[in-house]
């Protein structure tokens, strides 16, 4: 399976709770170029899974409005919010059947989440700025298995070549 992993556009520094913190513009534009930059790479197939934080959602909207796709092709998964064990998100992860997902989320979920994957230790993750975008090839979903096919942020979305 191809996996990407999206952290979320930037967001709102306060709100009552956290989960309540809605992308600021700018985040918005940040998911709007990864959703761009996706629509270029990811096939037709790709199913979308995000955090029911807002700004996830909100940020999985915005990718998906650039794939051309509607909203409601749009998974909410309450395992990939951003204290969440990476460990159990790939048993999560492993009973999927799709060829592509894309996982939206937050600091430190998605990069434990991708340290587990390719290095074997949530702790070995690479940093990700807003809107951050990684690629992956997950033939079996297990820890060390997965390869880093691509890292990318934001102001490289318009000169990437994933």
């Amino acid at each position: 399976m191809k996996l990407w992993i999206l952290r979320h556009g930037e967001a709102e520094p306060r709100k009552t709770t956290d989960p309540e913190r809605a992308l600021t513009k700018h985040g918005h534009k940040e998911a709007q170029a990864a959703g761009h930059c996706l629509a270029k790479h990811a096939g037709a197939g790709l199913v979308v899974l995000a955090s029911p934080y807002r700004r996830a959602q909100q940020t999985a909207e915005a990718v998906l409005q650039e794939l051309r796709r509607s909203a409601t092709d749009l998974q909410t998964v309450p395992w990939c919010t951003p204290d969440e064990d990476p460990v159990a998100a790939l048993d999560h992860l492993a009973f999927r059947e799709e060829t592509e997902l894309l996982v939206v989320s937050h600091m430190p979920f998605v990069s434990a989440l991708a340290g587990l994957l390719v290095e074997g230790d949530w702790r070995a993750g690479p940093p990700m700025h807003t809107a951050s975008l990684i690629e992956l090839d997950v033939p079996i979903v297990a820890a060390r298995m997965a390869q880093l096919l691509s890292l990318r942020h934001p102001p490289e979305f318009k000169k990437a070549h994933i």
